[in-house]
């Protein structure tokens, strides 16, 4: 039993440490550790589907997850679907060994079981979903910690910007952390929710960010405050900053949270 957990704190320590670079700067060693953010999009073909993970995490993964101490999950429907229909999820972790443990705790879980039957245990003939897209993002150093609005009705765009190479995507996060892009996005009214690296998922190398508004008119207002910002356009004149050198793909979605929704 003794050498399985060593083994278990070995190999968790191995996969931290390729999480962690080994050299940090002294503010990024001052600040907060970074949240790691599990993201899920499922894809749903009909209404039934869309009620069954609902429920789920409504009634079952939402109370069970803040059990565990994550106590801040959104659950968003498009704001214009498209053929499919689509729920994303973020799940806030305060480490890595959270996100490790979190499905051994639910399966021990018996309240979690009983209040998830429909979806856990979702036949073949009937699945609750079609398929699940999970990604595993880091929080940025520059803002470590999920920022929940205040609970109202808002509009909210999920951003992933691609990288042709892991050096360009690095140099795309520098840009928001040490470049300053994130201080001139709170300082316009692009207010964020959460910036993340994408470690484990699709199209990579990517960076997954996003951002909330009282509705599509303030969205417009704002990205084009930001967009004619005198700090921005110094910033986004360094050649090594230059889009076209660092940034591949931009894909956007807009999302308008779930009545259960904990942002």
């Amino acid at each position: 039993m003794k050498r399985r957990k060593f083994v278990q704190k070995s190999l968790l320590t191995g996969v931290a440490a390729g999480v962690f670079p080994p050299v940090f700067s002294e503010t990024q060693q001052s600040s907060p550790s970074p949240e790691f953010y599990e993201l899920r999009i499922y894809t749903l073909k009909n209404g039934r589907q869309q009620k069954v993970v609902e429920n789920y995490f409504q009634q079952a993964a939402i109370p069970a997850l803040n059990r565990l101490g994550s106590k801040t999950i959104g659950v968003f429907t498009e704001y214009l679907p498209q053929a499919t229909t689509k729920l994303v999820v973020v799940i806030p972790f305060t480490s890595l060994e959270d996100y490790l443990n979190a499905p051994g705790k639910l399966a021990n879980d018996a309240a979690y079981q009983q209040a998830g039957a429909d979806y856990l245990n979702a036949p073949a003939t009937e699945p609750a979903y079609e398929r699940i897209e999970n990604s595993l993002l880091k929080a940025f150093a520059y803002m470590p910690k999920l920022e929940a609005p205040a609970k109202k009705p808002r509009l909210f765009e999920l951003r992933r910007y691609e990288s042709h190479s892991e050096v360009a995507g690095k140099k795309k996060i520098e840009m928001f952390n040490e470049g300053g892009e994130i201080a001139i996005f709170k300082r316009v009214g692009l207010t964020p929710v959460f910036f993340g690296e994408t470690l484990i998922g699709a199209q990579r190398p990517n960076l997954t960010y996003m951002l909330t508004f009282d509705d599509m008119a303030e969205h417009d207002q704002n990205w084009k405050v930001f967009g004619s910002d005198p700090e921005w356009k110094k910033i986004s004149a360094i050649p090594d900053y230059a889009n076209a050198r660092i940034v591949s793909n931009i894909t956007r979605t807009f999302l308008i949270p779930t009545a259960f929704s904990q942002i």
